[in-house]
């Protein structure tokens, strides 16, 4: 006799399904949309955009786009969540056990690179916020406050052991994000201002001397 987890002689209950791994064919198609979607909300914001448009950048039908993403929805929520674990990336990275220069130098120069290298996500971003983040905001207000408060102990530790002036933790990472993301949301202007002498590709290293000038030197005790 067949027994299950009730009792004996009942029938032995099937196994519960799982979804299956996706082909390399699927993934591909899903990156083509992803990067075409980028292009679209960058530019378009979130209410702009529309699926017409994002099929036709990606080069697929719109039926073909509506078989891989059903919603709109759900291309600009997944963009979201890859540019937030990119982007979050360097502020995790901060140790505790390390010196403060160095980290915080580390911290910096990870994050023009990031304006550099992912303007579009910056402006995506940047985009979600100036709606509100209504997409986004329980993860601004739990996952990233968690990381927030966790790192704004590390630094106060560093004063605390009297490594670096006592300061608002919390301002100056608001700081290094707002001067960093500067030269992605606003590349345009930067490279207008400067000219074209100084508004080539050595412009992040100009910054990154720069704002590590302006924020380290001035956290170092006297």
């Amino acid at each position: 006799m067949l027994e299950t987890e009730g009792g004996k002689g009942g029938a032995k209950a099937a196994p519960s399904k799982r979804p299956r791994a996706q082909t390399r064919i699927q993934r591909e198609k899903q990156e083509v949309i992803l990067e075409a979607a980028l292009d679209v909300f960058s530019r378009e914001g979130f209410r702009g955009a529309t699926i017409d448009q994002i099929a036709e950048a990606a080069g697929m039908s719109k039926p073909n786009l509506l078989y891989y993403f059903p919603r709109k929805e759900e291309i600009y929520q997944r963009l979201l969540a890859e540019m937030l674990d990119i982007w979050l990336a360097p502020l995790r990275e901060i140790d505790s056990v390390g010196d403060p220069v160095p980290e915080l130098r580390s911290y910096l120069r990870r994050k023009l690179e990031m304006s550099r290298d992912y303007p579009r996500q910056s402006r995506l971003f940047a985009n979600e916020m100036l709606q509100g983040a209504p997409r986004v905001l329980e993860m601004l207000e739990t996952d990233l406050k968690a990381l927030v408060d966790d790192k704004a102990k590390v630094i106060e530790g560093w004063m605390d052991a009297g490594k670096i002036v006592r300061t608002d933790p919390y301002h100056l990472i608001f700081s290094i994000w707002a001067t960093t993301q500067h030269y992605a949301d606003f590349d345009v202007q930067v490279r207008a201002v400067l000219g074209k002498d100084r508004g080539g590709e050595g412009r992040f290293e100009d910054a990154a001397r720069f704002l590590e000038n302006l924020f380290l030197h001035g956290l170092l005790p006297k």
